[in-house]
This record gives structure tokens, sequence and C-alpha cells, in this order.
């Protein structure tokens, strides 16, 4: 059934009339929420009411919190009469990152509640994340892998499992993520026991299937605006040969100001090129990829967010999930292979009725994917031309820093040879003689 209102950041509905708990309500009155978003008003009535649903909506738009209050009101009125070790809602995320921001969501809203929140996400201290998690959980949040790997140690089982959630099931099948949702899902209380909620940008075909598969009779329930991409969004395309390209990106960037700015690139090779370029012109950027170590990405965002880093070069590892408010531009140095990598791109900005501009370039290696990207969201983008203003000459960027090949541990493998004649030795570890060439 699609919203009506769809257009408004905000509808009509207000939290107070969702005969929340007061606990529940206590948290969205300390984050200053009062109404619903569109996805939050067609979901919310029948998921409080312990309905099955999968709902459709942009990126920006509540999600998030649409499932956490589902959580809460369901927890706090089947509360047990003590406490319990295993988790008994469970929250999968296709990424570290997306995980962090549920988790910090959770406790905001949830600050009131008094339930216990539980985070598992690889790159990290594996002994600390077990020993909190044995120490037990309400709501655990993580990653496929991470909580799979607990699971068979036993550190938690999955049989108290009340409410389970699945945020960015589209995302899943990308990463290849989806033996492991299965696996995870199988191990559940069966589907009447227990609430299943499945939230997206998109719901494809097989997304639906593993949701009639693994759910109860659940409601289908789309925020549909006529277009797949927000309207606040000012969307433009350059095309640029590959050596203009980062002319191009500097020139743009010098023109904003006070902006907050992403910039997206297709392999971490460019996002590394892109940063050193950036600096060594005097703009302030730093990188994220899925080479980052977990605390550096972890800090990154933090100082990407209080406003200390002003522009943040990514690979699509940061495309989605991530409520990173005031994003003013995003930038597609490189378009993206997929055309709905493109959509949740572009959702970095103008999130929750706010505006915000998309800026791509049309490149040589990628132009061709810009047709599949219209074709996608319905409409082509306009068009904008490299003026000559737009080639500045740059300093070049410094080398890249060598890396280490550390798969050795920092050791040669096996014995360490010689380079004296005849002292070869066989995997045996007995010297090999060398064959003298018959005389002729």
């Amino acid at each position: 059934m699609p919203d009506k209102n769809s257009n408004k950041p905000l509808t009509d509905v207000a939290f107070s009339s969702l005969d929340l708990l007061t606990s529940v309500q206590a948290g969205l009155e300390a984050a200053g929420f009062t109404h619903c978003t569109p996805i939050q008003a067609l979901t919310l009535p029948s998921a409080l009411k312990g309905k099955d649903v999968a709902g459709q909506a942009q990126t920006g738009t509540g999600k998030t919190a649409a499932f956490l209050l589902v959580i809460y009101q369901r927890l706090l009125e089947l509360k047990p009469e003590k406490p319990g070790r295993h988790p008994r809602a469970l929250v999968l995320a296709p990424t570290r990152e997306l995980a962090l921001q549920i988790h910090k969501d959770a406790v905001l809203l949830g600050r009131e509640t008094g339930l216990r929140l539980g985070l598992a996400y690889g790159g990290v201290d594996y002994e600390k994340q077990r020993k909190a998690l044995e120490d037990g959980v309400d709501i655990l949040i993580g990653t496929p892998g991470r909580i799979i790997d607990y699971f068979k140690q036993h550190v938690f089982n999955l049989k108290q499992i009340d409410v389970m959630v699945l945020d960015e099931a589209d995302r899943m099948f990308d990463l290849g993520f989806i033996k492991d949702i299965r696996y995870v899902l199988r191990r559940l209380p069966p589907r009447d026991r227990r609430q299943c909620l499945m939230f997206s940008a998109t719901l494809s075909h097989r997304v639906l299937e593993l949701a009639y598969e693994h759910m109860n009779e659940p409601k289908l329930l789309k925020v549909e605006t006529g277009q797949v991409t927000v309207k606040s969004v000012r969307q433009t395309v350059y095309y640029p040969a590959n050596v203009e390209k980062l002319p191009l990106l500097v020139a743009l960037l010098r023109g904003i100001s006070d902006g907050r700015v992403m910039v997206f690139a297709n392999t971490r090779a460019a996002t590394d090129l892109v940063e050193r370029t950036l600096n060594a012109n005097g703009i302030h950027a730093a990188a994220m990829s899925g080479r980052v170590p977990q605390k550096k990405r972890q800090t990154l965002l933090r100082r990407f967010h209080d406003g200390e880093i002003p522009v943040l070069v990514a690979t699509d590892v940061a495309a989605r999930g991530l409520h990173i408010p005031d994003v003013t531009h995003v930038i597609n140095f490189d378009l993206p292979q997929d055309a709905e990598d493109y959509v949740h791109r572009i959702g970095r900005t103008a999130r929750l009725g706010a505006k915000g501009e998309a800026i791509s370039f049309a490149c040589e290696n990628y132009a061709f994917h810009l047709p599949e990207i219209e074709d996608f969201i319905g409409y082509a983008i306009p068009t904008e031309q490299v003026e000559g203003d737009m080639k500045p000459k740059l300093n070049r960027a410094p080398p890249a820093p060598r890396r280490h090949d550390n798969r050795g541990g920092g050791r040669r493998r096996g014995p360490p040879q010689s380079n004296k004649p005849g002292s070869e030795k066989s995997q045996s570890g007995k010297p090999r003689r060398r064959r003298r060439r018959p005389k002729s």
C-alpha cells in the first residue's frame, strides 16, 4: 500500500498516538522525535501488533527507528521474570559500519528501557567482545560472520529470540551473505513463535523469496514516491576524460564552502589516489575502504561526523546504512557499476527532507553504466560541461606508502635459502645435488 504523503519528511502521525510504553516513549522524547516518517507511519501499526513486516523505503527515512521501537515494545511486554544470558532480539546488518550505527541509535532510543545491548562484528578485540556477550545481552546487533562464529562456540544460543530483524536485506545478497542468513534463520524458534522484520531501500524478488520462506505471512509495505531517488537531491553529471577527473574534482571542491562532502570511487586504489591528491592540493580529506582497520574507520567517521574532516573519500563500504547528518554533497568520482548503488550513494545526502547535491563523473572507464542508472531511476540526469577553469594545474600527489606483505606474519615461509651453488634443499630437507651437464 503506497503512502500518499511520502514526499513529506514527516507525517501527521504522532508517536504519542501509537500506545507505546512509557519507557519507549521517553526515549523518543529524549531524541526529539515527535512524528513518524512515512515508513514508520506505514509499518509501526502492524509491527507493534506482532505482525511480520517487510518494509521498503528510500534510504535515510527512519527505518532503523521503526524496527528498534518494535523490539523495545515487544521485549518489555514479554519481559521474563529475571534477565537471561541469551539474546531475545537479533538484528543482522551487512556491514560493521551499519551495525555500529544501529547500536548508536539503539542506545539513544532505549535509554529508559533497561534492556542490555550487545555488538558482534569483525575487526575489533575478539575476546573483549566475547566476554561482553557471555555476560548476557537482551538485544544482539551485528554482522552475520561474527555472530555465527560466537554461536558455534556456544557463547549464546538463539532459542529465546522473540524478534528477528534483517536490515538492508538486498545488500546481504550483494555481499554474498545469503547462506549465512539462512543458517541463522533456521536456528531461530519457529515462525509462529517469533516476529520477523525486514527493512531495505529495495525489496527485490530474491529478497521477497527469502521473506516468504522464513517469515510468517509478512505484510509488504512500501513507501512509493514515483521515483527511487529523493527529490531534494539536485543531480548533475559531467563527461570528463580520465586525465580531467582529478582536476575537475579539485575545482568543484574548492567551490564548495562550509560543505560536508562524500566522494565515492570504485576501488581502494582510486580512493587512495584521490585522498593523496586532495591533501596535496590543500583540501583536507581522508579515505575509507575495506582495507582500513575497523578502529581507524570508526575514528574517521566520527571526525567526519564532527566536521573535523570536510571530505570523506570512500568505496561502497560506506554507501549504505550510515546516518551522517548534514552531508551537503555526494560526488561519484567513479560511476557505480550497479544502478542500485547509485541510489544508495546519493542517499547519503538530503536525509529526512534536507537538500543536497549529487555530482557524477561519466568518464571513459565507467560512462557506459550511465544508461542503466538512468533507466533504473526513471529519468535522464542533467548534464554539465567541463569548462576551462575546471581544469586547474595540480600539485602532484606524493607516492603511496609501500605496503608490506604480512601474510606470513613477517617471516619467510620455509627454510632459509642460500645463494651458494649446490646448497639447494629438497622438500625432505636433504641437500639437492646439481646435475652436471654431460660432456659433448
